[in-house]
């Protein structure tokens, strides 16, 4: 099998619902970073193989596609968008690295793209003529109601199995919108639009605020709040997924080459954990004591989701989240786990030859998503 390398990544800033990008359409958010990482590399658009995107919320059609072409692709290029929720970019990153690996490709743009802002109202039609549509949040994630919780409740729950009390998540949270700002996003990373060139959305968190809360759900002890549960955002990120014949013809500038990866079920009724035994797994096959880990980048959902899957993977804290998390940027689900791959290259452009990192989320319906990269 080949290997394949990750040598371009870029992204948008990360904007609340309702921001910046409340009038950007979803195709125009995703073109964005699709140029830059073709401008970054200098590659011709008629090399690109595919175009495999993640999105969650569309509503249906080929958001990966209308991207594409919105970026000035040529038409021959196929596009895919893949939905398995927040979990999505990430998939979209390993399915690329996969053709890569298997021959099928030579270079595939691989990202996520998300808007709550934008996305379309939800119904479901009548089952009978006198009946009228019924409206509807979320679609099931998993076939049973006992089996799927509200995802703000099962973190809550999580936190309360786990014994991971309101002051470490107060505490988690606070950390994360105070790495945001001590060590934010440089240009190499974010592309301009809309005139938003910086996350909007990490602020200075402190106890008291916290303090101030009352819970959304749970128990006073171990309840979640609005500080530790990640705000719905709008993003998109993109990178160049290639072989090695092409990260030389390009003379890619630190390519990451993706050394495992891995994609597993778990508890649909207890999603957050769902990426500690692939993530455990796959430091066991490679050799890889968690200490190695130089950076982690692991998605912030709910404090008390990201606290379950650090303590349970064993990833130093000095490697994570180096510029902040979910907590502090948002959760654009269909395009969070491809930022973390975009954050995850850029910290590790700074590391030593050799250094190791990873990146982990978890998504509804108990699904866990895993990549490790050495540079």
């Amino acid at each position: 099998m080949r290997s394949a390398y990750l040598v371009a990544a870029r992204r948008t800033a990360v904007a609340p619902r309702g921001g910046a990008f409340k009038a950007v359409e979803v195709d125009e958010l995703g073109a964005a970073p699709i140029r830059a990482v073709l401008a970054d590399t200098g590659i011709t658009p008629e090399t690109i193989d595919d175009v495999i995107f993640g999105n969650a919320l569309y509503g249906g059609g080929n958001p990966a596609r209308l991207a594409a072409l919105r970026a000035g692709l040529p038409d021959h290029i196929p596009a895919l968008t893949i939905d398995s929720q927040c979990c999505s970019g990430l998939d979209a990153i390993l399915l690329a690295a996969e053709r890569i690996a298997s021959g099928g490709a030579d270079a595939i743009i691989a990202g996520g793209v998300e808007s709550f802002s934008r996305a379309p109202l939800r119904a479901r039609r009548p089952r009978h003529a006198d009946d009228v549509p019924q409206p509807y949040d979320r679609p099931p994630f998993a076939p049973w109601p006992e089996r799927d919780p509200d995802m703000i409740a099962a973190a809550a729950t999580l936190a309360e199995r786990f014994g991971i009390s309101r002051e470490r998540q107060d505490e988690f949270a606070i950390g994360s919108h105070r790495k945001a700002l001590q060590n934010p996003p440089g240009a190499p990373e974010l592309v301009p639009l809309a005139h938003l060139s910086h996350d909007a959305f990490p602020r200075v968190l402190t106890r008291a605020t916290c303090a101030r809360l009352a819970p959304l759900a749970g128990e006073a002890a171990f309840g979640v709040t609005r500080a530790t549960v990640a705000v719905e955002a709008d993003a998109a990120a993109a990178l160049l997924v290639v072989s090695e014949t092409m990260a030389r013809r390009l003379k890619a500038r630190r390519p990451l080459r993706i050394m495992s990866a891995w994609r597993r079920g778990g508890d649909p009724a207890m999603p957050g954990t769902a990426p500690v035994a692939p993530a455990v797994r796959l430091l066991a096959a490679e050799r890889i004591a968690p200490a190695r880990i130089a950076v982690a980048e692991v998605m912030e959902a709910f404090a008390a989701q990201a606290i379950a899957c650090v303590d349970g993977i064993g990833v130093p804290e000095s490697s994570l989240n180096r510029g902040g998390g979910g907590l502090a940027r948002g959760h654009p689900i269909g395009a969070s786990g491809a930022i973390l791959a975009v954050r995850l290259w850029h910290e590790m452009q700074s590391e030593p030859t050799g250094a190791l990192g990873l990146a982990a989320i978890a998504a509804a319906g108990g699904l866990g998503s895993v990549l490790i990269a050495a540079v």
